[in-house]
């Protein structure tokens, strides 16, 4: 089903004579981010329109829609970069400054006890702030890193979405997913390009790329995603138990030495997509003003780049393939009114990969970063004060997120942001360090 397909029916939806309650509301954001140097980075526009209808007694239809308006092309949409969208997702229509989508669309009912949602939707795992260990059902935008919001950044998929209650607190939800869309990297030459060799491989001196070819998996049942997950709550704690088979997000870069000796060489490079099982468990209680929460997830391959000066890099085509064990945890206090703390302790582990294949990693075997944010309230709630700080450890890298938030009116926000970044070029973080910046911005629903 094509996306041309997908209107069409919506549009016969609207015109049924079915639907017995219609609402309709929007919201308009506007932001300017002023980077090092004074220059205007962004000036962005996007118009979220939301339409709620019942097409009968027991089936709910939403339809979410973005329209985004860029003045600067210092993010970028067209050019260079990689084709990451399924032929049923994607923009509607993308300029160099403009950008056009069906952001979700999806029907809500319930049969036989079971409640359903179907379409174009996100669907949240985890709830660790700034970066994600089980929240990878939905692929993200990385247009501006790690800066936006999760729900603006995330990836809405289509899938079937089922959630049947099992007694008063237990709920299994089951998921499968026929959409293969994946990350969405910021372009080549943006602001926000990825170039840490942590992420993407670096040039080869003396070297050509003769040539790159992209691998991406097409078919909807052959390639679809199943998820499973069981919920529970015992004794006071909220519990959940996740399974995901599914496509790594990010394309694997297989790389190869071909042509004869010295300037003959060139490097060819085959992006991949490969599957992996995840195996998760979340944990959360509250403990009068405090919280302890946690997520832990198990990977059963994942792929890492190698050091192309390293004699491992010809042998295994530059890349390294590992289990991985993944997890967060967070402690938050809220024992003064209006103010919350939370500090977090992100880590990751390499653990099958010895011997001098491991000494060629990019990346270190053990990863750690650890997070702490800061939330006041001001004034009964009008004013926000939110502060986020992520510092790896191995690296000494750092970002610090930074908003104040003002509610002139319960529909119009406006707020200032600033967003600064510390560290090595090469680490994931520093690579960014010459990009801080001011934002001022407002959000008016109607």
């Amino acid at each position: 089903m094509n996306r041309s397909t997908l209107i069409f029916l919506g549009a016969t939806l609207l015109s049924t004579n079915t639907i017995a309650n219609v609402e309709v509301s929007s919201i308009w954001q506007s932001e300017m981010s002023i980077a090092k140097g004074s220059e205007i980075q962004k000036f962005e526009h996007v118009w979220k329109p939301e339409l709620n209808m019942s097409l009968s007694s027991d089936i709910d239809m939403t339809i979410i829609g973005r329209v985004l308006f860029d003045t600067q092309d210092n993010l970028g949409y067209e050019g260079d970069r990689l084709d990451t969208a399924s032929s049923i997702n994607g923009p509607l229509w993308e300029g160099d400054n403009f950008d056009m989508e069906v952001r979700e669309w999806y029907l809500d009912t319930e049969a036989a006890g079971v409640f359903w949602r179907l379409g174009k939707q996100q669907v949240v795992w985890g709830q660790a702030d700034g970066l994600k260990v089980l929240d990878v059902v939905n692929p993200q935008s990385y247009r501006e890193f790690i800066l936006q919001y999760f729900d603006d950044s995330r990836i809405p998929l289509w899938m079937v979405n089922a959630e049947i209650p099992i007694g008063d607190d237990d709920s299994l939800q089951l998921l499968w997913i026929m959409d293969q869309t994946y990350h969405d990297f910021a372009n080549t030459g943006s602001d926000y390009q990825m170039t840490s060799p942590l992420l993407v491989p670096q040039p080869v001196e003396g070297i050509e790329v003769a040539r790159f070819d992209m691998h991406k998996p097409d078919d909807v049942l052959k390639d679809s995603e199943l998820g499973l997950r069981y919920s529970k709550f015992l004794n006071g704690w909220d519990l959940s138990f996740n399974y995901l088979y599914h496509y790594i997000d990010t394309p694997i870069f297989y790389q190869q030495l071909t042509g004869g000796e010295g300037s003959d060489l060139t490097l060819e490079i085959d992006a991949e997509y490969k599957r992996s099982h995840l195996l998760g468990f979340t944990a959360a209680k509250a403990f009068g003003d405090w919280t302890l929460r946690t997520e832990l997830g198990y990977s059963s391959a994942s792929y890492h780049l190698l050091e192309n000066s390293k004699p491992e890099f010809i042998t295994h085509r530059g890349i390294a393939k590992s289990k991985d064990i993944s997890s967060v945890v967070g402690i938050d206090w809220q024992g003064l009114q209006d103010t919350m703390l939370s500090l977090q302790w992100f880590q990751s582990s390499l653990f099958d990969i010895e011997g001098e294949i491991g000494s060629s990693l990019v990346r270190p075997k053990q990863n750690h970063i650890v997070s702490f944010m800061y939330q006041q309230n001001f004034a009964n709630e009008n004013w926000q004060l939110e502060a986020l700080a992520l510092y790896g450890i191995e690296h000494h890298d750092s970002s610090i997120q930074l908003e104040l938030s003002h509610m002139l009116e319960d529909n119009l926000k406006l707020w200032v942001t600033a967003d600064i970044f510390g560290g090595d070029s090469s680490t994931l973080f520093g690579q960014f360090n010459q990009t801080d910046r001011l934002s001022v911005g407002f959000e008016w629903g109607f």
